[in-house]
């Protein structure tokens, strides 16, 4: 299997910043049930920049292959007025463990390994709005390999899983609802959010690409009325080196929560006139 992924700074610190785009490359190869094995950089920087800034955010990066005991290979790298850096990642599954964004089955339990939130943080980390702490949060879950959610899933008989990135929850949520022809059914309320989510939401940091998703997953969207407006709006936003969200049979799914870091957020039901219900 192969992956690539790369964008803009996210985070002030280059070194996390090149940590954080590491982290998030490799976690469609651990959604897919996989071990990565090699990876190529991705770099655009501007020519006349400080040499010391790249340096960081390279060294950020290598520090997180080797976490992952993914081989850096080599990459390439152009000069460009705006930094973006990310890795193509090599990975190998068995074809028998492989798992997809797909099979999910009525009466499966949906389980989620991260909070929600990097997306709305990180604007507003740029508008000068956010509070240290909160950043801190964001950026510790952000630095957090998917390696020992993807290890932890596999003893069980998941149906299907996806990591939850740029389309943000709902977004990569339909996808799994619609290869699977099943309806899934979210608990609001259970979704957890990273410290101060919902307070830059609530003051306005909402990411261009939150609205982009919102457009264009919502028309496959029921929300029940009750529903809190802030947290709906959480649900579209795109993040950045998210968790996984599994669909797996209930006694699984109750051990995998007990296993590792993750909540039940929501349930698997025969296809409706809508691919999620959000409750």
């Amino acid at each position: 299997m192969q992956t690539l992924d790369f964008f803009t700074p996210i985070v002030d610190d280059p070194f996390e910043f090149g940590a954080i785009a590491a982290a998030n490359s490799l976690s469609d190869v651990y959604a897919m049930g996989g071990k990565p094995i090699t990876a190529l950089s991705i770099l655009c920087y501007p020519a006349k920049d400080d040499i010391e800034v790249l340096a960081a955010i390279l060294a950020g990066g290598s520090s997180k292959m080797q976490e992952a005991n993914c081989a850096l290979l080599g990459g390439h790298s152009v000069a460009d007025d705006t930094v973006k850096f990310g890795y193509s990642v090599t990975g190998l599954v068995h074809p028998t463990r492989f798992r997809a964004n797909a099979h999910a089955k009525p009466g499966d339990i949906l389980v989620l390994t991260k909070p929600l939130g990097t997306g709305v943080i990180s604007t507003s980390l740029k508008r000068g709005l956010a509070h240290p702490d909160h950043v801190a949060a964001a950026t510790r879950s952000m630095l957090t390999l998917n390696r020992s959610a993807a290890e932890a899933m596999d003893p069980f008989d998941v149906h299907g899983v996806t990591d939850i990135t740029g389309f943000g929850f709902l977004g990569h949520a339909r996808e799994l609802a619609l290869a699977s022809n099943v309806t899934l059914v979210i608990n609001s309320s259970a979704i957890p959010a990273l410290p101060g989510a919902l307070e830059a939401i609530a003051a306005g940091a909402i990411p261009g690409g939150l609205n982009n998703n919102r457009n264009f997953a919502s028309t496959d969207v029921y929300t029940e009325s009750r529903v809190d407006p802030n947290r709906l709006t959480l649900l579209y936003d795109p993040q950045t080196s998210g968790g996984l969200l599994i669909s797996l049979p209930p006694s699984d799914a109750r051990r995998l929560v007990e296993s590792i870091p993750a909540t039940i957020v929501g349930e698997v039901r025969e296809r409706k006139d809508k691919a999620l219900w959000v409750l």
